[in-house]
């Protein structure tokens, strides 16, 4: 997985389109749905915190769990100026999640899990969140599905241009179920320049019977599987399918 080093510094520019508080919202309908806890909530590759402030603003009482250094750096800026206590923030792979006690609810959004190009890994993962799940507790999480990646992103390019930066976002399609992204990014310096950075890394997507599979083996039951932020069941272009599982 890409450690996101570069890219955290503009992280939060390039996702300003992403709603966190109705994508937040969502989650929460769906815990109190399926009989979930408002307690302890991981929020799994939590990036820059975004969800992490607006799960507690809900609530609950908030681990939120990233690879990265540098995008957790960005997160504990904002928890300093929200002043929100009830959020803690860990450095960690998904698939080495280890926490000093259990959870109530799971939580790992914004297609983090394709970032696990290797079946072991998402298996490792899948098993960690269970090991530190109470039991009857949920785990919610979207995937990027396989028409996303062959329709929507592609062999394609991608150009965002925002204020003080731009990307250039290119795509390859690896067959059978990858794409290689890479990130060209131009941040403003002084005097009228710009810098140049770079971020490459892939995201698989996983067939609806991997992951069933792979919820089953680490003791979860599915409860729902939903077309992106809907009470719908996915269809053949969806792009983003939510899961919601239930610890056995």
């Amino acid at each position: 997985m890409s450690s996101y080093c570069d890219f955290a510094s503009v992280y939060d520019v390039f996702t300003s389109n992403i709603d966190y508080h109705r994508r937040t919202a969502y989650y929460d309908r769906q815990i109190n749905a399926f009989g979930g806890k408002k307690g302890i909530l991981l929020d799994l590759a939590c990036g820059t915190g975004s969800m992490s402030f607006e799960f507690a603003k809900l609530g609950y009482d908030v681990i939120g769990i990233d690879g990265s250094e540098e995008m957790l750096s960005a997160a504990m800026d904002k928890k300093l100026e929200s002043g929100i206590d009830s959020v803690i923030f860990l450095c960690q792979q998904m698939q080495e999640l280890d926490l000093y006690g259990t959870v109530d609810v799971t939580v790992c959004a914004l297609d983090s899990l394709n970032h696990l190009t290797e079946l072991k890994d998402l298996q490792d993962a899948f098993q960690r969140v269970s090991l530190f799940t109470n039991p009857g507790g949920l785990f919610l999480f979207d995937v990027n599905t396989l028409y996303k990646h062959q329709e929507i992103l592609g062999n394609n390019t991608f150009f965002y241009d925002e204020p003080g930066a731009s990307c250039i976002w290119q795509n390859t399609f690896i067959e059978p179920d990858t794409v290689q992204i890479d990130l060209d990014f131009f941040i403003e310096a002084e005097h009228g320049l710009y810098r140049r950075t770079a971020e490459q890394f892939q995201e698989r997507a996983y067939t609806d019977e991997i992951l069933c599979s792979t919820l089953k083996k680490a003791g979860f039951s599915v409860l729902a599987v939903y077309d992106e932020d809907s009470e719908t069941p996915p269809h053949d272009t969806s792009e983003r399918i939510i899961y919601i599982a239930k610890k056995i």
